[in-house]
């Protein structure tokens, strides 16, 4: 439950640093050109600090140990084919975590805020339903009702009579909840059939990719690019590294239908006692009752 805590606490900054700047005229390619190359080049320093690629090697039979680790419970991949594991699914994560990005822009502008952040966040269904299907990864009967609650708590706080009366099933909606769903769910297959210890590869090739996508993007619309853009861009890719980084240790010891639920709704728990202290925001009703549910939540969870 620890490094569940952390990579909610990193999920939060990250919006609180955004609520910071978001009075700015800004440039949203650029500052996710520059989150995301800080976020790479970090992992790339980590991975020369701990001298992880001295596991690599070319001479690997991987297909055939990736058989055996499907049908063995309990196996995981060697560091080898863990690196390669990690760089394969790394690469497709990033297309989807830039893709969500994109289309949570997109659905701000069609569908408002409210609708747009309730589908961002229910997107956690996939990686919740898949590893109960898959995985057989069930929560207890209490866990279960914290997770109802934990749901509901999220909800509330997104969802308001305007938005519900916009509500209709766009195709930017239903991909916004998709490309969020599946850029979670790969850190739960990165971190189901390799050892965590290579977490850093699979996090550099997440960002490295999603860095040329989005620089590309920034070039082609070739806004202004300002300093306070860049400076923003990097102090929100220390914690979107960390946040991934603790959630692949947190799914390592908890159950995939209990993490994702929990680092949503106690992102916004956070995300709402940051506005209040930092910003003066004045914590709705409706918010207040939202964060009574999750800390119910959480107690539930861990009973």
């Amino acid at each position: 439950m620890f490094y569940l805590l952390l990579a909610v606490t990193c999920s939060a900054s990250i919006a609180l640093i955004f609520k910071y700047t978001e009075t700015r005229k800004t440039n949203r390619y650029v500052i996710t050109s520059a989150n995301y190359f800080i976020a790479f080049t970090t992992s790339i320093v980590m991975i020369i600090t701990k001298g992880l690629l001295a596991d690599f090697s070319l001479d690997v039979h991987f297909l055939s140990e990736f058989s055996t680790v499907l049908n063995s419970e309990n196996t995981l991949l060697s560091p080898a084919s863990s690196i390669l594991w990690a760089l394969i699914i790394g690469s497709v994560a990033g297309i989807f975590f830039f893709l969500s990005f994109i289309y949570y822009q997109k659905s701000v502008r069609e569908n408002g805020v409210g609708l747009s952040g309730t589908i961002a966040k229910l997107g956690i269904l996939i990686p919740m339903i898949f590893s109960i299907i898959i995985w057989q990864e069930l929560p207890s009967m209490i866990q279960w009702i914290g997770i109802i609650l934990a749901l509901i708590s999220i909800l509330i706080v997104n969802l308001s009579p305007e938005s519900l009366e916009r509500f209709d099933l766009k195709p930017t909606l239903l991909l916004l909840f998709i490309f969020g769903g599946v850029a979670e769910f790969s850190n739960k297959i990165y971190q189901k059939y390799a050892l965590n210890d290579y977490k850093d590869v699979f996090l550099f090739a997440v960002f490295f990719i999603a860095f040329i996508i989005s620089a590309t993007y920034a070039y082609k619309k070739q806004g202004d690019v300002r300093k306070s853009d860049i400076i923003t861009g990097f102090l929100v890719g220390i914690p979107n590294l960390f946040s991934s980084y603790f959630l692949i240790l947190a799914l390592d010891t908890l159950k995939t239908s209990v993490v994702f639920p929990i680092y949503s709704a106690g992102s916004i728990v956070l995300i709402t006692i940051g506005g209040f202290v930092l910003f003066n925001e004045t914590i709705k009703r409706k918010n207040k009752v939202a964060m009574a549910l999750t800390i119910v939540a959480l107690i539930l969870i861990n009973l």
